[in-house]
Order: structure tokens, then C-alpha cells, then sequence
């Protein structure tokens, strides 16, 4: 097989200088992209925006409009799924099994959020919860960026947008001490 020939009958594709049947590649991203989805859900299932708990916290002035949240999460989750199955398609061995154990954890954090402050309307917890993410996050980027740099530049506008979280679910405890 030359390099760079994608052989459709061979079912074999060159990935950069390692090759992987085309069907192990498809099922990759199938399930990085069913994993965020079941994130997504899981998360979106705790979250009660409209809750008389949550409309009468404390907010900043600038917290974005409700609407922001799922027009940035939507792409951000893409982006997830596809740096995601990137990174495990060119990950071999211990450092494959290392990456997807961090994004499986972080897909957990990410779920759990919403759990810590919206259905235990606990704005510390979510404090603490979104530091963790926050943490796992960058652990997500170094992993990532050792088997793919482009891979790992997809997940820094999530990586940020998790910050600005942590920025804003900080402020909300501070201004919302006793609230719960």
C-alpha cells in the first residue's frame, strides 16, 4: 500500500505513519461521540434553570442569557467527540488506555456539575466540582497533545469555557452564601 492511499477494499487507512483498519476508526469516534451524548443528557437532566431555587440566586451582571449556555455547549460537545476519537485513533497501548480513562473522567465531571449544583442546589459544591474539571482538563490536554497537537487545540475552547464556569459558579457562592 502506498503511503497516503486510502484503500476502500483493503478496509485499511493511513493515519499520519500508522495505519488502522477503517472500521476500528469508525467505531472509535462512534463511541467518543455516544459518550459526550450521554454526558450532554445526563447533565442536561439535573439542570432546572427555570427552578424558583435558581431564579432567585444572586447572579453577576456578567452571566449570559440562558440561550448562551446551549449554543456553546452544543459545538463545544462536538468538538469534545471529535478531539476525543482523534486522540484515541492515534494513541497506542498504556498511553491509549491512560486517554481514555481521562476522558472518561472528565465526561463524568462534566455530567456531575450540574448534579453538585443544580440538584443539590449547592453552589459551593458546584465550586468544586468545576475546579476538578478544570483539573482534569488539563490533564486532558497534556494526554492529548502527545498524540495529536491538532487534537488538543480542539479542546481548548472547551477547556476555556470550563473556566469561565468555574468563574462564573465561583462568583454565584460568593454572592449566594446561605443559599440551598
Amino acid at each position: 500500500m502506498e503511503s497516503g492511499f486510502a484503500g476502500s477494499r483493503t478496509g485499511v487507512r493511513i493515519i499520519g505513519e500508522r495505519t488502522a483498519p477503517a472500521t476500528g476508526v469508525r467505531r472509535t469516534y462512534a463511541a467518543t461521540a455516544a459518550a459526550v451524548v450521554a454526558t450532554a443528557v445526563a447533565g442536561a437532566r439535573a439542570v432546572d434553570a427555570d427552578s424558583p431555587w435558581y431564579r432567585s440566586l444572586d447572579k453577576p451582571p456578567w452571566q449570559p442569557p440562558s440561550w448562551a449556555f446551549g449554543a456553546v455547549w452544543t459545538p463545544l460537545y462536538a468538538s469534545l467527540a471529535w478531539a476525543g476519537g482523534r486522540g484515541l485513533t492515534r494513541a497506542r497501548g498504556s498511553s491509549r488506555t491512560a486517554l481514555a480513562a481521562t476522558l472518561g473522567a472528565d465526561l463524568v465531571l462534566n455530567a456531575a456539575w450540574n448534579h453538585l449544583f443544580f440538584r443539590r442546589r449547592s453552589p459551593w459544591a458546584g465550586v468544586a466540582g468545576t475546579v476538578l474539571l478544570d483539573v482534569c482538563n488539563v490533564e486532558l490536554l497534556r494526554r492529548t497533545a502527545a498524540v495529536d497537537r491538532r487534537a488538543a487545540g480542539a479542546l481548548v475552547p472547551y477547556a476555556a469555557w470550563c473556566l469561565f464556569a468555574t468563574a462564573l459558579n465561583l462568583s454565584l457562592a460568593r454572592r449566594n452564601p446561605t443559599r440551598r
